[in-house]
């Protein structure tokens, strides 16, 4: 079944993600069909591309994110494929496969600029055009002779494959870093700290995906704004600036007040 890899790498019990219970079929005649992108902080931070087929949303992880610059290749890895209902999900995953935060960077349509969309999938040649919020206009994607190069060309059991995300040249290309310029949920028009602030900023205070590194870092920032989002959010204001100075004066003790009396004496 095509979403048995994806059920078989997740606990349904912890995770909020969908099982994929329900079929999903898409309308007989209808070539525009949905694409999402969902940025995912995780072991490291990457966005995963969807784009839905044959009823499931064939998905590709790009560690850097889309580019607009047609000049820039991005690598592209070509994962399990997931339940149609998963293009809506934003939120926490608490541990297991796949454990962080996921944000709805952006939705739309997309059309294939092909009438097979399997023999394109099989060449590893799939050219398209996007109507999303962030992304518009003609893309490719290209599979690679590269790391994974000869697996599967729908993900799955025998692999993962590399593939090559690709803008090409159109009205909606350019030397805009997207990411950088649109970076919020097209969903709730809010960052990671707030996704992460509505569920549970405590869940990883001790023990976060990612210990080090930058990611880690950027975990660390993300769980103590949202800790403070959180506090506002249930009316426990944060200390304010004069009670932050009193405290770390305290905290200074003997060796702060012989400053002082030193600065009196001149």
């Amino acid at each position: 079944m095509a979403l048995d890899d994806y059920r078989k790498k997740r606990d349904f019990t912890k995770s909020p993600e969908p099982a994929g219970d329900k079929a999903h079929r898409s309308p007989a005649g209808r070539k525009a069909r949905f694409f999402c992108v969902q940025k995912h902080l995780a072991s490291h931070l990457h966005y995963d591309f969807r784009l839905e087929h044959d009823g499931v949303l064939l998905s590709w992880a790009v560690p850097k994110g889309p580019s607009l610059d047609p000049a820039i290749k991005r690598l592209a890895m070509h994962v399990e494929d997931h339940p149609v209902e998963y293009g809506e999900f934003e939120g926490v995953i608490p541990s297991g496969y796949g454990a962080g935060i996921v944000m709805l960077w952006d939705t739309g349509t997309w059309t294939p600029e092909t009438d097979d969309v399997e023999a394109a999938l099989k060449k590893g040649d799939l050219k398209f055009t996007l109507d999303g919020y962030k992304l518009k206009g003609s893309w490719v994607l290209v599979r690679t002779k590269g790391w994974g190069g000869g697996g599967s060309s729908r993900g799955g059991s025998e692999g993962k494959t590399s593939w090559l995300l690709i803008k090409h040249r159109d009205d909606w290309s350019g030397p805009v870093d997207i990411a950088e310029f649109a970076p919020l949920s097209v969903k709730t028009e809010g960052d990671f700290a707030d996704i992460l602030a509505q569920d549970n900023p405590d869940i990883w205070r001790s023990n976060r995906p990612a210990e080090g590194g930058d990611t880690g870092k950027l975990f660390q920032s993300i769980i103590t704004r949202a800790l403070a989002l959180k506090a506002e959010r249930e009316g426990k204001a944060p200390p304010t600036k004069t009670k932050a100075r009193t405290t770390a004066s305290k905290a200074k003790g003997p060796a702060s007040k012989k400053k002082t009396a030193a600065s009196k004496k001149r």
